[in-house]
């Protein structure tokens, strides 16, 4: 993608193409009557999952609302951006410098489950089946991608299982290689410790056909297979 005043141009090389050589490009070009139209859509090509067609649809679409609209979007982003926190506790996104389930009495704060991002915090509380805290990594251990455990708030959960602040750690990392490396990586750091650790249950989902699980799954809920009056008792 090539940037020229009032427009972008977007190249595209055509590998299968039978009445042209490999090497053949062809171009689309944007061409943009205003700066600002140009500027807003190349603000949103930086947006994942967002390409040409979709930001300059967006931002048409923009200028077509009532302006208080608009002005309210980005009102909502530039506050978001500026005023946002992390928790001081569990490194949660908060409002203030304890996030609403750290400053939550009735919450068990000795319990607590270590998680990627905020994104897996929301999942778990959308179940309504978990009363402790959290602790959010910030990311996994990934070498391939340059993080290491400094870039991750572990450093703060072992000075916390050190003080004695915790008696249980769940760990809630997703089923990678990523996450059972960052898990290990924990668990070695706080073995000598006495706090209890577990782990989410892995195994195949409830609905889910039997033929199509993967191996690793399966042979998981094969090896962590509990009494059936027990799965009786969780329905």
């Amino acid at each position: 993608m090539i940037y020229h005043k009032n427009r972008i141009i977007f190249i595209y090389k055509d590998y299968n193409s039978s009445f042209f050589p490999s090497f053949f490009f062809f171009f689309l070009v944007l061409v943009f009557f205003s700066n600002f139209l140009e500027n807003a859509v190349k603000e949103f090509l930086h947006l994942p999952g967002i390409g040409k067609r979709t930001a300059l649809r967006l931002v048409l679409h923009m200028l077509k609302q009532p302006p208080q609209q608009t002005l309210g979007l980005a009102q909502s982003l530039v506050s978001l951006r500026e005023q946002i926190n992390f928790c001081d506790s569990c490194h949660n996104l908060s409002d203030a410098k304890l996030c609403e389930i750290c400053a939550n009495p009735n919450r068990t704060q000795r319990l607590v489950c270590v998680v990627e991002d905020i994104r897996d915090v929301m999942a778990i509380e959308a179940t309504s089946q978990y009363r402790g805290h959290y602790h959010v990594l910030g990311g996994k251990i990934s070498p391939m991608d340059g993080i290491g455990p400094l870039d991750l708030t572990i450093d703060s959960l072992v000075e916390k299982v050190k003080d004695g602040q915790i008696d249980e750690l769940i760990f809630a990392l997703s089923s990678t290689m990523e996450g059972d490396t960052t898990n290990f990586y924990i668990f070695k750091q706080i073995e000598d410790y006495s706090v209890t650790t577990t782990t989410i249950a892995r195994g195949i989902s409830v609905g889910d056909e039997l033929e199509y699980a993967d191996e690793v799954t399966l042979g998981r809920s094969i090896i962590n297979r509990i009494p059936f009056e027990n799965s009786l008792k969780n329905n």
